[in-house]
């Protein structure tokens, strides 16, 4: 029988730590590719780093369903309901399939079309096309991913998640230097190499954690394959709890795409220096989504068990752990910003800005961590309507205010990032006003 987590910082820690790393791993694969590809061409470098935002905006609304799935794994652990994790199981996975094929055939044969009609630049859109369209066959790697995370990070078994991210991001970074370059006989193949290797790498990811869990106590204990179904009421319970994340999720990440749209109509160097920025800023979100993860898992799980009194000490406890990792994954981007940029992007003429803006965001990043405990509690509750409802008003909020300061205050590329600020406080006071005011404890799933 798998337990509740107990609330232990070294328990806390066990169940984040990986996630962390697995998110290091990521953010490091990020910056790989980048440094590859900037040293390649500055205009692929534009291209993958756009490119590279639409197909994660994409991703995220499997992720949205994949997090619906962990949620109410975790809920189900707590309420020692073992013979419902099978179905939901095989409801994630069908579910996750239907929505890769939506969104693969909406990338392969409308995406391209769109990017040329909106980018004022024609080059970057069509470099932008090759990219996403390659990148798009890894939707159906992510779909079966997502739906074997979903068990692994429910049950608090997050080691198995950081394994196969250093699987992935190993493949990766030996494709890049591979295939952008040309090395060890492969043609050289510029930004459709670095396009490859990330969706290869995916690939082998995927065989990780397939073979894993077949091979799992897990597989016994929650008994997946022995009340593995799809069913009606399953796919119910998961699209009410999964579909409000699936359109949080996509719209966070659009909302991001779009102001990246907008700075590449103002310009390429605001664009490109945006982009170095982008890249870096990733080290802020590996703390983050770490503890992001955790938050959910515990949240669900004591609910699930009616422990009540201890949720907020869950939130304390993992706000502390957050800020400290947060310094410790961060600090560069306010003590040596110069250095961190020329990883990323050695030219001469985007270091200055690149370094002045990710130390002026650094205090937002602080913001961040602190409030998305209070966010992801929402989540975990179940109430994922309402942390929609919130990504909605933060989003309209961001997007006005990005469109003013960038298309008609137009002023210099530093200031346009205070709708970091903007968006952070606008997460943290509706999450707080929420859980001040509302009785959201009892929500059953």
């Amino acid at each position: 029988m798998t337990k509740t987590l107990d609330l232990k910082y070294k328990t806390i820690l066990s169940v984040a730590v990986p996630l962390m790393v697995s998110s290091f791993i990521q953010s490091i694969v990020l910056i790989t590719d980048s440094s590859f590809i900037s040293r390649y061409d500055t205009l692929a470098f534009d291209a993958v780093g756009n490119g590279g935002l639409l197909y994660v905006t994409m991703y995220m609304a499997l992720a949205g369903m994949g997090d619906g799935a962990q949620i109410l794994i975790a809920r189900r652990i707590g309420q020692n309901n073992t013979d419902a994790i099978g179905r939901i199981f095989g409801t994630s996975m069908l579910t996750h399939f239907s929505i890769a094929i939506l969104l693969f055939l909406f990338i392969q044969f409308l995406m391209p079309d769109l990017l040329h009609s909106y980018s004022k630049h024609k080059d970057l859109s069509q470099l932008q096309a090759q990219y996403i369209g390659i990148r798009s066959y890894a939707l159906f790697f992510a779909m079966i991913s997502l739906s074997v995370q979903a068990v692994f990070l429910a049950s608090g078994k997050t080691w198995v998640v950081l394994i196969a991210a250093l699987i992935t991001a190993l493949t990766n970074v030996l494709l890049d230097y591979l295939l952008i370059f040309g090395y060890g006989g492969f043609p050289e193949m510029g930004l459709k190499g670095a396009a490859w290797a990330s969706t290869i790498a995916d690939m082998s990811g995927m065989i990780f954690l397939v073979l894993f869990l077949i091979f799992s106590k897990e597989r016994k204990q929650l008994e997946l394959f022995s009340h593995f179904s799809i069913n009606l009421p399953s796919m119910k319970e998961l699209f009410k709890v999964g579909s409000p994340l699936m359109f949080q999720g996509f719209l966070a990440l659009a909302t991001w795409t779009m102001f990246f749209t907008w700075l590449e109509q103002t310009g390429k160097f605001e664009l490109t220096v945006s982009q170095n920025v982008r890249s870096i800023y990733f080290l802020a979100f590996v703390p983050i989504w770490g503890f992001a993860g955790t938050t959910k898992t515990y949240i669900s799980q004591y609910i699930g068990k009616q422990d009540l009194d201890a949720l907020r000490r869950i939130q304390k406890r993992i706000q502390l752990l957050t800020i400290i990792f947060l310094f410790i994954f961060f600090h560069g981007a306010i003590f040596y910003p110069k250095h961190m940029i020329a990883m990323i992007n050695p030219e001469e003429a985007y270091i200055e800005k690149s370094a002045e803006i990710l130390r002026f965001i650094s205090i937002s990043i602080m913001m961040y961590g602190v409030f998305s405990v209070y966010f992801q509690t929402i989540n975990g509750s179940g109430n994922t309507v309402v942390s929609f409802t919130i990504e909605v008003i933060c989003a309209i909020v961001y997007l006005g205010f990005s469109y003013y300061i960038i298309k008609v205050a137009d002023v210099d590329i530093l200031w346009v990032w205070t709708n970091e600020y903007v968006y952070f406080g606008c997460m943290g006071i509706f999450s707080l006003l929420y859980l001040n005011l509302f009785d959201w404890k009892k929500k059953e799933i």
